[in-house]
């Protein structure tokens, strides 16, 4: 199969063979192309090279689609050496991972207290860090709200909506 130029695979090593899940649970074999560390909740993307078919006037041609995907997509398979995938770390220390949630006191309101998730732009200059199931308890005292400018409603409200009613 013949590359366009300045496609990523067009040169280097070879791809290494790796386990994708789809959305829908099913797995399939793809090409591990390359690795790049990246800041964010997710510390490594993954360059795929995802089997594919191209309709032409005469018939199919087999091509293959290329895609960033996270570790969580992604399952090694027995036997198959990884070390060769190209790799680019971020420059200087490893990345630190954010701690999840932060709880902040609302300014001017005595005993009320917001959850942001810990990379919310309302969370910087303070707070206590939590993890999951600190937030959620954060947010079970009176006076607790979650941050809507950030995830901390769309995630933690429905945990704690799911316990109502059974303790």
């Amino acid at each position: 199969m013949t590359r366009p130029r300045g496609d990523p695979q067009a040169a280097g090593p070879s791809p290494a063979a790796i386990a994708l899940t789809l959305p829908d649970g099913q797995t399939v074999r793809v090409r591990l192309h390359a690795r790049r560390e990246v800041a964010g909740p997710h510390q490594w993307r993954y360059l795929v090279g995802v089997p594919s078919w191209i309709a032409r006037p005469d018939g199919v041609e087999a091509a293959e689609y290329t895609v960033w995907v996270t570790d969580r997509q992604l399952t090694p398979i027995e036997g198959v050496d990884l070390s060769g995938v190209p790799t680019r770390r971020l420059p200087g220390p490893p990345p630190q991972p954010a701690p999840g949630w932060v709880v902040r006191p609302v300014p001017g309101r005595r005993g009320r207290t917001i959850v942001h998730d810990a990379t919310c732009r309302h969370a910087a200059g303070g707070g206590t860090e939590l993890g999951t199931q600190e937030a959620v308890d954060a947010l079970m005292r009176e006076g607790a709200h979650a941050c809507t400018d950030c995830d901390a409603a769309a995630v933690l409200i429905p945990t704690l909506e799911l316990g109502q009613g059974h303790g």
